[in-house]
């Protein structure tokens, strides 16, 4: 064996190569498993470092993993992970060793549990804080069918134990007597680091001093713990002795994110999802050396800070993702006016509406997809009471490998039936920044700006504000015959699709800016001029942008035709996002093809 850093390269044949599933598993002894670890560590390594992919927190169970198949019948035994980018060593241990690595590849396997994959996936889990819910339905479930020997595990870790829907799923818990088990997999960060009372409190309970009074005993559940997570004989062991215990439990593990792999284990957050990396020192390779646009989330993030400097009613909040979003800028420079306030959607946002009724301007700022955990709070404690909460929506559109539990293509439909609510998408830097100082300025309601994931299109996007009017739209080309009316950033590409046509003259380009209000005055325009109107989003079809706009023809008497371009009326797999939009049928090769065949 060579040793290099902080691994043990193995020879070829390894314990791992025999494995293809958990029975395979279950052959070896107890005193292989350390050596299986590390074989399953190198693994994962092996493939993140060449296809991306998301790292520590599947470094970080690898013991618990190889302990739980090897206790546990699964998949006659439940088995949930939470969240699930802690899987990749559950997928590699149940089949999914040979093709690895197509690990969010267009056709291959998902980043996250899914059910339809393997049998071994009881339960998708690509947003946080579900499992204690699930399995506790599954636990019921067995119960009620007479099954009293079915295993129930949820693999709870990321901090997602301080969400607010996995305290709700422990409350009703602790006052069942089903056989399950909580495994509380505390490493002290999720994407960031962990925040909040519920992380002090953990942190107590590993130094021993708050164990008189434990948590999880008052709410009924049979506690053990805390233990070392990364010695897996010991696991097994406990694994054992729990699985004769009866009624709900739960299992205190101290784990490290990015087990194994220096660099992972110094840059937790960096490492979560690091991109390529070289396999052997853990240093990230870096994609471009040239200048390249910004990415929208650190637009903003400046553009924050350099509203807040001058306006000392703003503050920010986002739901655990202070990094993702860039918020990490105003955390850093004005900590008493940026909120990190954990996995905790509902919480953000009406805390931003409180806020807000106190004469406050907040920013709050979640991902498209996470802001669908607290619709009620929007449309309740914000729109309802016409409070002017300023929604950034972070990863707007397809997002790419992260898949269906990731593409933002489904809040432009759910925004826009809501009254009083504004829903802008900037198109580039300069219109976030816009938008973002126009709003600052004051509103008589909430806005909800929501732009994507990466690179915007200028590299000198640090312009002077200028405030934009609510409700209008742009003029970006003059056509004859044909109207593209576009939203968002996908507007940028619409340029280059015109001057490629056979008759570029005929065709028109509009940026929208906004889905709600419509700029009904340039509509009238459009229909009154063109022939044809074409809508380009990135969102779903059913009660999108187009949507929109068709009911704007229907109520003003325009009978021209409208062609849709969006999303389908189905769930988009993973790939790169010029893959995943060819899956969704809404390429710019399709939309070239149809305007060229268009009379």
């Amino acid at each position: 064996m060579e040793r290099i850093g902080t691994f043990v390269f193995c020879p070829l044949e390894t314990l791992l190569s025999h494995i293809n599933s958990p029975a395979d598993l279950k052959k070896l002894t107890l005193d292989e498993l350390p050596r299986l670890a590390q074989e399953l560590r190198e693994f994962i390594i092996d493939i993140v470092s060449t296809k991306e992919g998301h790292l520590g927190a599947s470094l970080g169970v690898v013991e618990l993993t190889i302990a739980l198949h090897y206790v546990f019948d699964t998949p006659n035994d439940k088995l949930i992970w939470d969240v699930g980018h802690q899987a990749y060593g559950h997928k590699i241990l149940t089949g999914r060793k040979e093709i690895f690595d197509t690990n969010r590849q267009l056709g291959g396997i998902s980043g996250f549990p899914k059910r339809s994959e393997s049998v071994y996936d009881d339960f998708g889990t690509g947003h946080s804080s579900t499992a204690i819910s699930a399995i506790l339905g599954m636990a019921m479930a067995s119960k009620l069918k007479g099954d009293t020997d079915r295993q129930h595990v949820a693999v709870v870790g990321d901090a997602s134990i301080a969400s607010g829907m996995a305290f709700e799923g422990l409350n009703h818990l602790g006052v069942t007597n089903v056989n399950a088990l909580i495994i509380l997999n505390d490493n002290a960060i999720g994407i960031d680091p962990s925040v909040g009372a519920l992380k002090k409190y953990l942190t107590n309970v590993k130094a021993g001093t708050a164990k008189d009074e434990n948590i999880f005993e008052c709410l009924n559940l049979n506690y053990s713990g805390p233990m070392e997570g990364h010695d897996v004989k010991t696991l097994v062991g406990e694994l054992e002795r729990l699985k004769k215990v009866s009624g709900p439990k739960l299992l205190h593990i101290i784990t490290t994110k990015g087990k194994g792999l220096k660099k992972a284990e110094e840059d937790q957050v960096v490492y979560h999802a690091p991109g390529k990396f070289d396999k052997r020192t853990g240093e990230r390779i870096k994609k471009s050396n040239g200048a390249e646009p910004p990415k929208y989330q650190d637009v903003f993030g400046h553009t924050l800070v350099e509203l807040a400097e001058k306006n000392n009613k703003i503050v920010g909040i986002t739901p655990a993702m202070p990094t993702g979003s860039s918020l990490k800028f105003m955390m850093d420079k004005m900590p008493d006016r940026a909120f990190d306030v954990g996995i905790a959607e509902q919480h953000a946002v009406t805390l931003a509406a409180g806020m807000a009724t106190q004469g406050l301007i907040p920013f709050c700022n979640i991902y498209s997809t996470f802001l669908q955990r607290a619709y009620d709070q929007v449309i309740h404690d914000v729109a309802l009471q016409k409070l002017p909460v300023i929604f950034c929506l972070d990863r707007a559109g397809l997002v790419g490998q992260d898949g269906p539990t990731h593409h933002g293509v489904f809040d432009i439909a759910y925004l826009r039936c809501i009254p009083n609510m504004v829903v802008f998408a900037p198109m580039n830097e300069m219109e976030l920044r816009n938008i973002m100082y126009t709003a600052q300025l004051g509103l008589d309601g909430p806005i909800a700006i929501r732009y994507p994931r990466g690179r915007g299109v200028n590299l000198d996007w640090r312009n002077k504000f200028e405030r934009i009017e609510i409700g209008t739209a742009r003029c970006l080309k003059e056509g004859s015959k044909l109207a593209i009316l576009s939203i968002g950033h996908l507007g940028n590409e619409v340029e280059d699709l015109i001057g490629a046509l056979d008759k570029p003259e005929e065709v028109g380009h509009f940026d929208m800016r906004f889905v709600k209000p419509l700029d009904k005055s340039t509509l009238r325009t459009i229909f009154e001029k063109h022939e044809q109107i074409i809508t380009l989003e990135d969102g779903c079809k059913m009660g999108g942008f187009g949507s929109a706009v068709l009911e704007f023809a229907n109520e003003e008497g325009f009978s021209k035709p409208v062609k849709i371009f969006g999303v389908p009326d189905r769930f988009v797999e993973h790939g790169t996002i010029p893959e995943t939009q060819k899956l969704a049928g809404m390429d710019f090769d399709a939309l070239f093809s149809y305007i060229q065949s268009t009379p």
